[in-house]
């Protein structure tokens, strides 16, 4: 028989230092949000897509293109956090294994999607999963925007970091290591995405900001697969605007 599809949630806010309103840029003829949504729908392990937000405009979008949202409380810390309250509300069968879905990624691959799930799926010591990949020619490991990690020869996390890891002390250079992106897609199960937002924040976590370093911390196992991620999650105008020119060259064919 085969495992229950799994549920995917996509946390959404309006506010966003960089680019205010984000989720409901619309230029291409769609609302961000629904570009996403539409991606992770494509995957195969995926029954349910459901946003999550705070905010009505993007409730009420979401809605009026025929999605799922529920509204969440205003004042979670994190994304994290955020969906935990939506699982939380819906029933284990609904939920058993929740797959965090960022809601700036229109360009998403489904198929990277269906990696996690299985790869989670493959781990059943993990409580929870996510992704690795190498760098693009033109991405800079240094640049502390882009999260880079490590992993231990069981294919678990050891370390995530904003600083360029691991530290080259010999200058050996690749290909003794190569540097990993980590593109920020999670997959939990049930029981602990909901124990995860109960557990303390974490030194290590509070200085890079990265919470998943909460898990590692409180010694709670990452399993990472390893893959190819193509996409760019958008953070700017101007990577909006890239976007759509991308959009619009590949529908104008």
């Amino acid at each position: 028989m085969n495992p229950p599809a799994a549920l995917a949630v996509i946390p959404a806010r309006f506010g966003s230092t960089r680019f205010p309103g984000k989720p409901l840029a619309d230029r291409t003829g769609m609302t961000l949000i629904q570009h996403v949504v539409e991606r992770a729908r494509l995957a195969k392990r995926v029954g349910e897509v459901v946003v999550a937000t705070d905010d009505p405009r993007i409730f009420d979008a979401v809605t009026k293109f025929g999605g799922r949202a529920a509204m969440t409380s205003a004042d979670h810390p994190n994304g994290t956090s955020r969906i935990a309250q939506v699982v939380a509300g819906m029933k284990p069968e609904e939920s058993s294994l929740v797959v965090n879905v960022q809601g700036d990624e229109p360009e998403i691959e489904p198929e990277v999607i269906d990696q996690l799930i299985d790869g989670l799926r493959a781990d059943p010591d993990a409580p929870m999963a996510t992704l690795a990949s190498d760098f693009a020619a033109d991405e800079d490991p240094s640049n502390p925007n882009i999260v880079k990690l490590i992993l231990n020869q069981q294919g678990r996390a050891i370390y995530f970091s904003r600083s360029l890891i691991p530290f080259d002390r010999d200058k050996q250079g690749p290909p003794t290591v190569r540097y990993l992106k980590h593109p920020g897609l999670y997959a939990y199960r049930r029981d602990f995405l909901l124990k995860y937002v109960t557990l303390p924040p974490t030194p290590l976590e509070q200085i890079e900001q990265l919470e998943q370093l909460r898990a590692i911390e409180h010694g709670h196992p990452i399993a990472v697969i390893k893959t190819k991620v193509r996409h760019h999650g958008i953070d700017t105008p101007e990577q909006y605007e890239a976007f759509v020119q991308r959009w619009k060259r590949e529908h104008a064919k």
